[in-house]
């Protein structure tokens, strides 16, 4: 049995999907409410469904389990309540870390590169106590991300009880299928597919840095499939323990990427700049690139996927089907 925190959601549906279809046997752990959620797992035969708040009565029960991947968060980079972020991103993670270094059982995690902060200090995936205290995050959910990769440098420091194989994830801009239950939150491809298939104008920040032309901002944008690819792969090496970013390698403009969807749809581009939000200045990434190196040395070498592949794909064979774009 594989256990997935997060199941019903963006990247975890995507490893269900994975894993489903692989043959595994796969519990998720969620909460569906009244959204969207389900359909993310519509297509997939699942082993079950259980609450967050039942999980540790769950694990209490020691269930045979062979891996467990906690892609459980609060994600929402504008959260402002930090109790709620701490007891979710920080405690409950802690909790599954324990759990499996007692049980035996490999244990991955989602990080994220908001732990990153403006940049300023680079993307290298280093757990190195001394690495970790330099980082300062832009909010408090990239502060909690932090906070828990931390708590994993000192417990290995100290020799604690740990997993006999375990990951931390740090996962850069992911876009793809079974991410509109997401809101807000949801990538600029699905927010600029519906604005250009609503008959607008596809809108970006207008850019608030001297330098930084409008549209120019970069991120590394990676599909959720790769995502996918290396969440498999780890947990099929056990010699890779660590903390690795997961990303494309490669930064590209937002401009780069709402173009790509103007090609998918054969439009021309029809592209508008709005302000910065009050909310996000000063709080906004202008540039992120993963440093692949550590991922790559431990054996994956999965090539990524380019957004204009992966932007094709995903407004052609999912977004496009409007009566099930999800996968």
């Amino acid at each position: 049995m594989h256990i997935v925190t997060g199941g019903a959601g963006f990247i975890g549906s995507n490893l269900v999907a994975a894993l489903c279809a692989a043959g595994q046997e796969v519990v998720v752990v969620d909460r569906l409410r009244q959204g969207l959620k389900w359909r993310n797992l519509a297509k997939h035969a699942i082993a079950g469904i259980v609450a967050p708040d039942d999980l540790p009565a769950f694990l209490a029960k020691k269930p045979r389990v062979d891996a467990l991947f906690h892609m459980g968060a609060i994600s929402a980079t504008t959260e402002t309540d930090g109790d709620l972020v701490a007891r979710t991103n920080i405690a409950l993670p802690q909790m599954l870390w324990d759990w499996c270094a007692a049980a035996g059982v490999p244990f991955i995690y989602a990080s994220s590169a908001a732990t990153y902060g403006d940049g300023a200090l680079g993307f290298d995936d280093d757990l190195s106590a001394e690495a970790l205290m330099r980082l300062r995050p832009l909010n408090l959910y990239g502060w909690s991300k932090l906070a828990f990769d931390r708590r994993v440098a000192q417990m290995l420091a100290q020799g604690a009880p740990r997993p006999p194989h375990w990951a931390g994830l740090r996962f850069f801009n992911v876009y793809g299928p079974n991410e509109h239950h997401k809101g807000r939150m949801a990538s600029v491809v699905l927010h600029k597919f519906n604005q250009v298939m609503r008959g607008e104008a596809a809108t970006l920040f207008a850019s608030d840095r001297e330098g930084i032309a409008d549209g120019a901002q970069q991120r590394d944008f990676v599909h959720v499939s790769d995502c996918v690819a290396a969440m498999t792969w780890l947990a099929r090496n056990p010699q890779a323990s660590g903390l690795y970013n997961i990303g494309s390698g490669t930064a590209r403009t937002f401009l780069d990427l709402t173009r790509a969807i103007f090609a998918a749809l054969g439009r021309n581009d029809d592209i508008r700049f709005v302000p910065m939000p009050d909310d996000l200045r000063g709080k906004y990434q202008y540039f992120t690139q993963a440093r692949m190196d550590r991922l790559r040395a431990a054996g994956f070498d999965h090539k990524p996927t380019s957004i204009e592949d992966g932007v094709r794909s995903y407004v052609r064979d999912v977004l496009m089907n409007a009566e099930d774009p999800f996968a």
